[in-house]
């Protein structure tokens, strides 16, 4: 049976499933690199260099698998949008590593800003749907203001590249969270 031959209560219910999983792998993905980023920070500059470049790389991963996890929106234009931006943040960030800390928190904190706008967006678009998005909304929140955080504070001696591993273990915390929520819409009845 494809999609079109769905009711659309059925099809609800198989893209809950779908984002479910995705918003699990991303967590996972998110604890996973922000334990290596701990680990490495201090000890190696090319395991974090390596690390930075991976974090946006992956948001395009996901950003392609929530695509397909969602085929039926109407709209997949804020998704293209992401892709673009993470992928110009991965090449932004690989430009600014040999600069220091401060050029790469502000790339980061510039992709913060608008990937939360979009996170924010779908989230409030996708809640009348699927339900279970208040958390995506919170996280597209708290990415903005992570963003502008990370920009006023990029040249304070005191922070640091580890600064983003709680940005990245709060995102983690939100598709947990997000994927928990999605259990009602995913069963059928």
């Amino acid at each position: 049976m494809t999609t079109s031959e769905l009711s659309p209560q059925l099809e609800a219910a198989q893209t809950a499933r779908a984002l479910r999983t995705l918003y699990f792998t991303r967590a996972a993905f998110s604890i996973v690199w922000v334990s290596l980023l701990a680990s490495f920070v201090k000890t190696s500059p090319a395991i974090t260099a390596a690390l930075l470049l991976i974090y946006p790389a992956w948001d395009v991963v996901g950003t392609i698998l929530d695509i397909r996890a969602n085929r039926r929106a109407s709209s997949k234009t804020p998704q293209y949008i992401n892709i673009a931006i993470s992928v110009a943040t991965t090449l932004a960030v690989g430009l600014t590593l040999a600069q220091g800390a401060p050029a790469t928190l502000t790339v980061f904190g510039a992709w913060a800003i608008l990937t939360g706008a979009i996170q924010l967006t779908l989230g409030l678009s996708r809640r009348k749907e699927l339900g279970g998005q208040w958390p995506m909304i919170l996280s597209g929140g708290q990415s903005i203001l992570a963003g502008i955080s990370f920009i006023a504070l990029a040249h304070s001696p005191t922070k640091g590249i580890i600064s983003l591993a709680g940005y990245s273990a709060f995102g983690a915390f939100y598709y947990l969270l997000a994927a928990f929520r999605l259990n009602k819409s995913a069963r059928t009845s």
